[in-house]
C-alpha cells in the first residue's frame, strides 16, 4: 500500500480522543505483522485504548523513534464541506481529519515498512504509537516508560508533528489552567442583589489578551488561548459561577516565571463586579 492508502485507512478511524483507538491500533499491528514486524501494545488502565511500540533492525543502542499519536480533535460543531473520516483530495490537497496532525506521518513511516525490511539495518527504526495526545498526552508517559524498561537506548527521536516540512528542534513549553469564578445567583429582575460569577472572568480574559499582545510586541513568542468558558444557567439569573479554561505556552523558563508573576497579579486584581 502507499501512503495515501494507508493515510485513507487511518483518517477512517474516528480516533476523537474521546474515544477508543483499538480499531486502529490494532489495524497497524495487522499490518506491520503481514511485513513481519512484531508490534507490543501497551494499554490503558480500562483497556479501551493502547499505545503501539515496534522495532525494525536489530536490538542495539541507538537508531531512531518514529514517534506519532494516534488521536484526534473533535469535528462537532465545524463546517465541513465531507465527511471529516472520509480522505478527499481538492486540488493536490489531501483533506480528513487528522491528515496533516498526525496521520500523515505515521502513513508515510508505514508505506516505507517493506523498503526498510529489505535493508540490513545496523541501528534500529522504532515505530511509537501513543494515545491522547490532544487532551494532554496521557498515552505517551506509559510509552516512554516501556521503551526505557525493554529496549536499548535511541539516539534520536522524531515527532511527526506538522512543521510545514521544516524540522523542529525544539517545542515550548504547555500550562494548562482551570479557573473557577463564584458568583451569587440571584433573579435579573433585581441583579443588583448578586454578584455574576460571569463578569470578573470576562475582565480576567481581557487582561489575559493585552498581557499576550503585550509580550508578542516586545518579540516573545509566548501564546495565550482561552480553549472554554461555562458559566450560568439561564437568561434570567445572575450567574452564580463561571469557569475558564485556557492555556499559555512559553519558550523558556523565563518566560513562564513572567506569565505566572502577571497571572497571580490580575487574579488579585479581579473585581466580583464589573467596574
Amino acid at each position: 500500500m502507499n501512503t495515501v492508502e494507508l493515510l485513507r485507512t487511518l483518517v477512517g478511524f474516528d480516533t476523537t480522543s474521546h474515544r477508543s483507538n483499538l480499531g486502529l491500533i490494532h489495524w497497524v499491528a495487522d499490518y506491520l505483522a503481514a511485513h513481519g514486524v512484531e508490534a507490543r501494545l501497551i494499554p490503558s488502565d480500562d483497556g479501551q485504548k493502547a499505545n503501539l511500540l515496534a522495532t525494525l533492525g536489530p536490538d542495539v543502542a541507538g537508531g531512531i523513534v518514529l514517534s506519532g499519536h494516534s488521536d484526534v480533535v473533535p469535528v462537532d460543531g465545524q463546517a465541513w464541506d465531507s465527511d471529516p473520516f472520509t480522505l478527499v483530495e481538492r486540488e493536490g490537497r489531501w483533506h480528513g481529519r487528522g491528515a496533516a496532525d498526525m496521520k500523515g506521518f505515521i502513513a508515510a513511516c508505514l508505506a516505507a515498512v517493506p523498503s526498510w525490511r529489505s535493508l540490513e539495518l545496523r541501528r534500529p527504526i522504532h515505530l511509537a504509537l501513543s494515545y491522547d495526545e490532544e487532551v494532554g498526552c496521557f498515552g505517551v508517559p506509559r510509552l516512554i516508560a516501556a521503551m526505557r524498561a525493554d529496549m536499548p537506548t535511541p539516539a534520536l527521536a522524531v515527532i511527526g508533528e506538522p512543521t510545514q516540512m521544516r524540522v523542529g528542534l525544539a517545542h515550548r513549553g504547555f500550562f494548562g489552567h482551570r479557573i473557577t469564578f463564584s458568583g451569587r445567583p440571584v433573579h435579573s429582575g433585581d441583579p443588583a442583589l448578586g454578584v455574576s460569577a460571569i463578569e470578573p472572568a470576562v475582565q480576567l480574559i481581557a487582561q489575559l489578551a493585552r498581557f499576550g499582545r503585550t509580550l508578542r510586541a516586545q518579540g516573545n513568542r509566548t501564546t495565550f488561548n482561552v480553549g472554554c468558558i461555562h458559566g450560568g444557567t439561564a437568561i434570567n439569573i445572575v450567574p452564580g459561577c463561571c469557569e475558564v479554561t485556557w492555556e499559555f505556552r512559553p519558550t523558556d523558563a523565563a518566560s513562564t516565571a513572567q506569565v505566572t508573576q502577571e497571572l497571580a497579579r490580575l487574579l488579585a486584581g479581579v473585581s466580583p463586579r464589573w467596574p
